[in-house]
């Protein structure tokens, strides 16, 4: 950004000094600054000294333009081999050792209710996407809610839902779990489909005119092994859940041009002592039995802020869901791309029954 903010200024000296007509007005497509100045600039009235300059100016900036990160380009995203959906380049069945040659290391490990890792890799939260492995380290599982999406059939984030069903066809209505099928809500914000020997979820985003926000893979044979819709709870799935919301937070944050919050161990007993209040005594809401407001509760355990919010979720079987339910409710949204938060604390809690209780606490100094 500092170089394009000095290269601008250069190419405003020029028009000052020589007075160069620039026609800009009214150019509202996706070109660069470059393109649309040297597409739309009067050469036959600049001097072969000015053009001589601009011509070597472009071919610098170029040249450094390709020499930034990987994390602050776009990556380049080809089309699956052998399935309808790749994320990242990245398809079910491809090794661990392809997957790291492509993505890097894994930032982060956490167990989920395939009970399996997510490996999640990520560049500062850009290019975000998450794997499951199975026991051979093939690529059993995906999710990213970045705009890493490929498809043989042109499906890629931004797309509609109306565009989605006339290409797919009409989504699953129920899924089997062990002996029991499990209805999908009619009002539900996303489709399953079951393609290539997978399970892909599609996620809409309704804010946003109803279209593609996030996509999960999970193979026939992993989603299959998973015989009950909730998990059974665990320490480790606790702490998987409340890891994964916190990166899914950080991911869409990145979506939406903002800074990544820091995770505070302290604010996140506040959250857990919440959920398991909720899980425990059965009720659902921001005021705990005794009358006191998440602010009371922060308060409370002596975490000191000047802004804060909270979010919950309960009814979600993953974290994956939960997140994308809270960002299809205005108010809970709102949290999470709020731009003054600087820190954020997860706490999960489960039921008699393995129902998770999701909440998030936000705060700013």
């Amino acid at each position: 950004m500092r170089r394009v903010l000095l290269f601008l200024s250069f190419i405003f000296f020029l028009y000052a000094s020589w007075t160069v007509y620039v026609k800009l007005e009214g150019n509202t497509s996706n070109q660069s600054v470059i393109s649309t100045i040297t597409d739309e600039m009067d050469f036959s009235i600049v001097t072969d000294k000015i053009k001589d300059s601009l011509e070597y100016i472009i071919t610098i900036f170029q040249e450094k333009n390709d020499q930034l990160p990987q994390d602050q380009k776009r990556p380049n995203l080809t089309s699956p081999k052998d399935q309808v959906f790749s994320v990242y380049n990245i398809e079910l069945g491809n090794t661990k050792s392809e997957v790291e040659r492509q993505a890097g290391v894994p930032q982060r490990t956490s167990s989920n209710e395939y009970g399996v890792q997510w490996y999640t890799y990520h560049e500062n939260y850009q290019n975000f996407v998450m794997v499951a492995y199975d026991d051979t380290d093939k690529v059993a599982g995906l999710y990213t809610n970045q705009d890493l999406i490929s498809s043989s059939k042109g499906i890629k984030q931004g797309s509609t839902k109306s565009f989605v069903h006339d290409t797919l066809g009409d989504p699953l209505i129920k899924i089997l779990k062990g002996t029991v099928y499990y209805q999908f809500q009619d009002d539900r914000d996303y489709d399953m489909f079951h393609l290539d020997d997978s399970y892909v979820t599609i996620f809409y985003d309704k804010h946003q005119k109803n279209t593609v926000t996030a996509m999960q893979i999970i193979g026939e044979q992993l989603e299959e092994s998973k015989t009950e819709f909730y998990t059974e709870a665990s320490k480790n799935l606790k702490e998987g859940f409340e890891y994964q919301l916190f990166d899914l937070t950080n991911a869409e944050r990145i979506n939406h041009g903002l800074t990544i919050l820091s995770w505070d161990d302290h604010v996140k007993e506040t959250a857990r002592k919440h959920s398991y209040d909720m899980a425990e005594n059965q009720y659902f809401s921001h005021t705990n039995l005794q009358g006191q407001s998440p602010f009371d509760r922060m308060l409370e355990d002596e975490v000191m802020f000047n802004f804060a919010g909270e979010n919950l979720a309960f009814g979600q079987f993953s974290s994956i869901f939960a997140h994308e339910g809270l960002m299809n409710s205005l108010g809970h949204r709102e949290n999470i791309l709020q731009k003054e938060y600087e820190f954020l604390g997860v706490g999960v809690a489960f039921d008699s029954e393995s129902h998770p209780y999701f909440t998030e606490n936000f705060y700013a100094n």
